[in-house]
């Protein structure tokens, strides 16, 4: 039996596979021409969606660049405008692992105009914690590598195909939730203690945002409140390090240890 013998049936499978995924693209195609978006109505269900202040508060992130504050919509957001926008495919696949490292496909179709943004990338399975370089070999482990880093170049592709005026609108709603949610008083401290327990899982104290913000905590305003809910988010989908808001301090580096030698001098003995 030859090689194309014994790999026949693999073959058959990925023949058939590859039948199938056409068919469901051309379905998919199909239904988004039958059955195209109401632009008012995705926009209104947006905005609903916008007024729900779980999704307000993961809904922007803010890192620096260049001596600059950038401010943009979350993956969070990304894909909650994506949704109800409709007639939209987006993802993250896999297009091969080999060498200890993934190359990864994300990508956001529009539908209806045949627009499409993708962004293909190598990913490592290391990762960075503590200063030091740890190679990942559990798959679990190299699957949600892929996903995070996958995730945030999907939304940069849905923010390239839905129009610029909608996503405005949704983070100026998601804004205005906010600050409605914030409150002000007894309330808005409270979510000023919760913000800055959630930054203790970074490494970062409450001197730190102190720092940060220019103030004490007990002066914190609505947008303080805003702006630290837009930093925190930006760490936790990994778009930044605390390193590039907050003085972390530069790490404590161990002693050597004391020689005979060493000692036999601070004692005088010669």
């Amino acid at each position: 039996m030859d090689y194309l013998d014994q790999h026949k049936p693999s073959a058959i499978n990925a023949e058939v596979a590859t039948g199938r995924q056409e068919q469901e693209v051309k379905a998919m195609v199909f239904m988004a021409k039958q059955f195209p978006r109401d632009e008012n109505a995705a926009l209104e269900k947006i905005l609903k969606s916008c007024e729900r202040p779980t999704l307000a508060k993961s809904a922007m992130y803010e890192y620096p660049r260049g001596g600059q504050k950038v401010i943009g919509p979350s993956i969070r957001l990304a894909e909650t405008i994506a949704q109800s926008w409709g007639n939209i495919d987006f993802g993250v696949t896999e297009l091969e692992q080999r060498g200890g490292e993934s190359t990864v496909m994300s990508y956001a179709w529009d539908l209806e105009t045949n627009t499409r943004q993708t962004k293909v990338f190598a990913q490592k399975h290391e990762r960075k914690a503590g200063g030091r370089i740890d190679k990942l070999t559990d798959p679990r482990d190299i699957y949600e590598l892929v996903a995070n880093n996958g995730a945030r170049r999907v939304r940069a592709c849905i923010l390239g195909i839905i129009p610029g005026d909608i996503i405005e609108a949704a983070v100026e709603k998601c804004q205005e939730t906010m600050a409605k949610s914030i409150g002000s008083g007894d309330k808005l401290q409270e979510a000023i203690n919760k913000i800055l327990d959630s930054f203790s899982a970074f490494g970062v104290t409450k001197e730190m945002v102190e720092k940060f913000c220019g103030c004490k905590a007990e002066a914190f305003t609505q947008k303080d409140a805003v702006r630290l809910g837009g930093v925190y988010t930006s760490l936790k989908d990994g778009m930044s390090k605390p390193q590039q808001y907050f003085d972390m301090g530069k790490p404590k580096t161990e002693q050597p240890a004391e020689t005979k030698l060493d000692k036999e001098l601070h004692n005088g003995i010669k």
